[in-house]
């Protein structure tokens, strides 16, 4: 019989006696799906409350739909985040809403279940329930094309080299039109580094594959961009060393909205770090919380949940039962409110700063702290090359281990 501290007894709030979101999804999500939320939001404010880095996926259509502007640059803007794994389509269709042809809105709204062989017809490209006229995409390839043309880009780079500086060219073009700043446009300016663990997936990337092919026809003289991907997975794996022993919480948080390649490739440092290098007292994620739609039942890379990352070292064994969760549901549903009681707290804990002290309000409530850490963020992208040195050498004081990996009784 379980003993009455052991036992968590329902106490619930009447829904008009909250008078914030962190009191809604606090007291009145006691039970099913609902609980599952709660966790979730109480799992990130722990984590937000002791200073925790946070790491980013994002799967899905969030430059098309709008979401990036709702409530994704919003999160990014406060300071919490490290770096954003993501995919090359995210980054292309960033672009659309800062187009000379379509500054006025690209992007408007269709059925799900409307004629699609119509759409076809008028030229009208859907996803999901949004759509644009097939000219968006002709007109931002030519300006992807364009500016993968352009000097700066005839080297060999990373992929977060890449979006840096594709970000630079969105911010350029959206302050000429008039258009909010994208999604690419505030990571550089808040030089948060974009991770796509699938780069040849996009149209990014198809645009560099145009002007190749073009080079290699004699059409134009030279192309030389080119991606450098071991440097751009070495560069992740120097983050989660940063977050692991240079940072001062040593442990890092990770959200992930949607599951596929940028799940994994946010998942990746540990085994890359401890298995692969050989490296010692590497440790996975001390939070995961995760959104996706697949259920556990289906197999599927997007579907597995932190207990079983567990498995594989890339979520702390230790504390996984306390400080993960996995919600299955459409991330756009939620995220919206999720990450508005996060900023309210931040609003409440300004406050209380203004008028009683940060050292009066740090000690009566300490998660204060963590929530008001700088705005400015990380700029990690800043810092890749003093991070990548470090764990060069880390490499380098690991030589008889590595050495020793490289031998095998292969086959004849």
């Amino acid at each position: 019989m379980p003993t009455e501290t052991r036992r968590r007894y329902v106490h619930v709030r009447r829904v008009d006696e909250c008078d914030t979101l962190d009191e809604l999804f606090t007291h009145c999500l006691p039970a099913f799906g609902g609980a599952f939320l709660r966790r979730i939001y109480q799992i990130m404010d722990r984590a937000i409350g002791m200073g925790c880095p946070l790491t980013l996926s994002v799967s899905g259509p969030v430059t098309v739909s709008g979401q990036h502007h709702t409530w994704l640059t919003p999160l990014l803007e406060t300071g919490w985040v490290a770096y954003l794994s993501t995919t090359d389509a995210v980054c292309y269709h960033d672009g659309h809403r800062s187009l000379d042809a379509y500054k006025s809105g690209p992007i408007h709204e269709v059925p799900i279940f409307g004629d699609d062989g119509a759409l076809r017809d008028e030229g009208t490209i859907r996803v999901t329930d949004m759509a644009f006229d097939e000219g968006v995409l002709l007109h931002q390839d030519r300006f992807v094309s364009a500016v993968l043309a352009r000097p700066e880009f005839q080297r060999k780079m990373t992929g977060t080299e890449l979006r840096y500086l594709l970000g630079k060219c969105y911010a350029a073009q959206e302050e000429r039109n008039g258009i909010a700043p994208g999604l690419l446009a505030a990571c550089h300016r808040l030089a948060i580094p974009v991770f796509v663990g699938a780069p040849g997936d996009g149209s990014v990337f198809l645009n560099s594959m145009k002007l190749w092919a073009m080079q290699q026809a004699g059409l134009i003289p030279e192309y030389r961009f080119d991606l450098d991907l071991h440097a751009e997975v070495f560069e992740a794996c120097a983050y989660h060393r940063w977050g692991l022993f240079d940072n001062p919480v040593h442990a890092l948080a990770t959200v992930i909205l949607g599951g596929g390649v940028p799940k994994n490739y946010n998942l990746q440092p540990e085994p890359a770090l401890g298995q692969v290098l050989g490296l010692p007292n590497v440790r996975g994620y001390q939070f995961d919380v995760q959104i996706v739609t697949a259920p556990v039942t289906d197999g599927s890379l997007s579907s597995c949940p932190p207990a079983e990352a567990v498995t594989w070292g890339k979520v702390d064994k230790d504390t996984y039962l306390q400080t993960t969760e996995s919600l299955q549901s459409d991330y756009s549903i939620v995220m919206p409110f999720l990450i508005k009681a996060l900023l309210d707290n931040r609003k409440r804990y300004e406050r209380m700063v203004e008028a009683e002290g940060a050292e009066a309000v740090f000690a009566s409530e300490p998660k204060a702290r963590g929530y008001l850490r700088p705005r400015a963020g990380y700029r990690l992208f800043e810092g890749r090359g003093a991070l990548v040195g470090r764990l060069i050498e880390d490499v380098r004081q690991n030589r008889e281990w590595l050495l020793e990996s490289l031998a095998y009784p292969l086959a004849p």
